[in-house]
């Protein structure tokens, strides 16, 4: 094994090491929790976000690794349904690295869709990135397996390849939003939905910069999520939980510009998936790793 192979591999597990150790050190509030996730097909969850047609149930994904597929569960981590689909052929597994997992407005009024980022890079030389894009289903709720046809959609970046494991949906002013997770600083992308068609690449609009006091990596931006109303918006790394009330017509970059609200989170070993609830009166957290914890806190509006 030649030795750039070797710290590929090194790199990930001692971060995963240190992260943990770090963990172990913070105070777990147990009233949080609300279930763990109880497949060990769930071992990877990089992503979670509410369905705006299913009650009580949340998508969760795991990232590199897995194959073309995403899961629905209760917020007690109950396994329901697993939903397979066909990705990019030109990917051994359909797909590469899916980071983050979106619930919002499409192309028809009165439906919801599911938007599935297979945007990971961690070596920043993807000629492009992956949406893929889903009508949400009534089946989705109950205990089954199935396959959904989405709409994929390439993206390339202004500005070369990044990684990235932030995927988000503002139902505003109905665009994408994609924000970058290494770096000093990290920036904010948006396309507008509207130009989502199969299979087209399209180049994302650099928007801003955001930066967040920290060291590396506790600092990188894991995932995010903006509340079905449009009006709440959450960061997570792995170290910290941010967020920002947002006003009539402001844009979603210009909010998180501003000194965001450090919110109450406890530590998770890798912790990747962050999520409002559906009524955007609280939001969810899990992390990586088979079994692992879900945590369920009250947002500032509640």
């Amino acid at each position: 094994m030649s030795r750039q192979k070797k710290l590929k591999i090194l790199i990930p597990f001692t971060l995963l090491l240190f992260i943990g150790a770090y963990a172990k050190h913070r105070i777990i509030d147990k009233k949080d929790i609300t279930g763990t996730l109880s497949s060990k097909e769930m071992d990877e969850t990089s992503g979670i976000a509410a369905s705006s047609i299913n009650p009580d149930i949340y998508y969760v994904h795991n990232d590199s690794g897995d194959t073309s597929r995403f899961f629905s569960i209760t917020p007690d981590g109950k396994l329901k349904s697993t939903i397979y689909f066909t990705g990019d052929k030109k990917e051994p597994l359909g797909v590469r690295d899916c980071e983050d997992i979106a619930v919002g407005p499409g192309p028809q009024k009165n439906r919801s869709y599911v938007y599935l980022g297979d945007i990971g890079d961690n070596n920043g030389i993807r000629k492009y990135i992956t949406v893929y894009r889903f009508a949400e289903s009534k089946l989705w709720s109950l205990d089954t397996t199935t396959h959904a046809t989405p709409v994929p959609v390439n993206f390339k970046y202004p500005d070369g390849p990044r990684d990235a494991e932030t995927l988000m949906i503002d139902p505003i002013e109905k665009l994408l939003c994609i924000v970058s997770k290494r770096s000093d600083s990290v920036t904010v992308y948006t396309t507008p939905l509207s130009g989502f068609k199969a299979n087209d690449t399209v180049t994302l609009t650099k928007r801003s910069k955001l930066f967040f006091a920290g060291f590396k990596p506790f600092k990188w931006i894991t995932a995010g999520d903006i509340s079905k109303d449009g009006t709440q918006i959450l960061l997570r790394s792995y170290e910290k939980v941010y967020y920002w009330k947002r006003k009539p017509n402001e844009h979603i970059w210009d909010v998180m510009v501003k000194k965001p609200q450090e919110l109450h989170y406890t530590m998770e070993k890798q912790g990747e998936a962050i999520g409002f609830t559906n009524d955007g009166k609280g939001y969810y957290t899990t992390s990586e790793g088979v079994f692992a914890p879900i945590y369920y806190y009250d947002s500032p509006l509640k």
